[in-house]
């Protein structure tokens, strides 16, 4: 291991310079403004997987952002793993919330992170995760320690649902052959306690829109006489959960995994204090489903939130209008056994059922993936678990995510292979707001990890 401490302090200062220059290209795959940054990006993570080592390279097309795919073959008698990643971020908006440029990166220090954190879009999720494993690959080849083969497989269209992948991962099977896959696009509960995210949620993501008279009206001259479709959605979106917070969609709850009071107990051992996260969130007390802790409902509960509404005049000053349409976007995180498919029909159903006669209501499925649950007595989380230990000297906790990527329930039904999620991230790296970062030390910590997982999952595949 004290090779592999030597690599890291010998270069640390160029792996967070390759990483800064890494975030300042916008690669937003939801804002087709972007286009051409998110293909210059694939361009730059082509050519570090170069650098690094690996001995073959492309660029692969598909219907949508190209997937970068790299490999280092060196042994068909050894294990492959398979690294998976994205290269895309999310939009930054708004971007005023912001304390410095979101693609201007900064290092800074936070009572958190007193080594440093590095601020910008995609510096935690996952631009930094996905590139520590470009660096450990870099770290082994340069140290002549790579005791298996390595895939990398990382795409541009996740942070919109990854719908090119499917489509690549079925017409690429051989290429992809894999023992394990290792992804890190998640987190651990705290620098001084690692985690590895054994569960993930699924995902059901809708937009509806509710359309009253055909043009915007005078509030006035129409006002308690006509339908006022944001009114309307507003009642609509408030008969979703019951007065226990509980989603009130007929046959939401049938396949819902219901764990056992010694698997729930297992999960409360989990260092949690709810003051510190109350107060890292500036909220006076918790809300969710009655009968269940905070972890449990960001974890093994399903639930249902509105992710954005709007309609009618929202510019400056006033305009009296009752709207012809409102709109807002809904997503559903799933437990294991929900079909995001079936949800999304299930809801489609309800939400029309309860609309009145004086609107029209359109549903939309955008888009949605499986939940997944990995086991702890696997090889793959038994390597895992040995690296965190090494490296942290700590044992890691296993944790139920309240994230979703989709795709890992797809890689096991495509490639028959169980994924491991490696993630260094922590809860107040604020993924998906304004202020995004990363620690200094989490990044490191990460190239120092991961080589260890290679050396064990090696040794335990014999």
């Amino acid at each position: 291991m004290e090779h592999i401490k030597n690599y890291i302090d010998k270069n640390k200062e160029r792996f967070i310079n390759e990483l800064i220059d890494l975030l300042k290209i916008p690669s937003v795959s939801a804002d087709s403004a972007y286009s051409q940054d998110v293909l210059n990006t694939a361009e730059k993570v082509k050519f570090f997987l170069e650098k690094a080592g690996c001995d073959q390279v492309e660029i692969c097309e598909t219907p949508g952002y190209p997937i970068v795919y790299g490999e280092k073959i060196f042994d068909s008698s050894l294990p492959t793993v398979l690294v998976y990643g994205h290269y895309d971020v999310q939009p930054a908006d708004p971007i005023e919330l912001w304390d410095s440029p979101p693609f201007e990166p900064v290092i800074k220090t936070t009572l958190i992170h007193p080594e440093g954190a590095i601020f910008a879009r995609g510096a935690c999720d996952d631009k930094g995760q996905m590139f520590m494993h470009v660096k450990a690959l870099e770290l082994m080849m340069q140290t002549n320690t790579l005791p298996c083969n390595v895939k990398f497989m990382i795409e541009g269209e996740e942070e919109v649902g990854s719908a090119s992948l499917a489509w690549f991962v079925e017409r690429n099977q051989e290429k992809l052959k894999n023992d394990v896959i290792l992804i890190s696009d998640t987190g651990m509960i705290s620098n001084t306690q690692p985690s590895i995210t054994t569960g993930l949620r699924g995902l059901s993501y809708v937009e509806v829109e509710v359309t009253g008279p055909n043009r915007d009206l005078h509030s006035g001259l129409y006002g308690g006489a006509v339908a006022n479709p944001i009114n309307i959605l507003s009642k609509m979106i408030a008969q979703l959960h019951d007065e226990n917070n509980h989603i009130t969609i007929p046959g939401f709850y049938d396949k819902v995994e219901e764990l056992s009071r010694e698997e729930r107990d297992e999960m409360g051992k989990r260092p949690f204090s709810l003051d510190d996260y109350k107060n890292a969130l500036d909220i006076e007390d918790i809300y969710g489903e009655a009968g269940y802790t905070t972890n449990e409902r960001n974890s093994i509960r399903p639930t249902l939130d509105v992710n954005g509404i709007w309609g009618g005049y929202t510019g400056e000053g006033a305009k009296t209008v009752i709207a012809s349409k409102a709109f807002a976007k809904i997503s559903m995180r799933l437990v294991p056994n929900q079909d995001w498919e079936e949800i999304t029909e299930l809801f489609k159903n309800y939400f029309e059922s309860i609309a009145p006669k004086s609107v029209k209501v359109k549903v939309t499925p955008h888009h949605g993936g499986q939940g997944y649950v990995t086991p702890i007595d696997s090889i793959g989380y038994q390597a895992a678990s040995k690296a965190y230990s090494d490296s942290f000297g700590v044992t890691p906790i296993p944790v139920r995510s309240g994230g979703s990527i989709p795709i890992v329930a797809l890689f096991e039904k495509e490639l028959k292979s169980k994924t491991i999620m490696m993630g260094f991230g922590l809860d107040s790296d604020a993924i998906h707001s304004p202020n995004e970062h990363f620690g200094v030390f989490n990044y490191l910590k990460g190239i120092e990890t991961i080589p260890l997982f290679y050396k064990y999952f090696t040794e335990l595949s014999k």
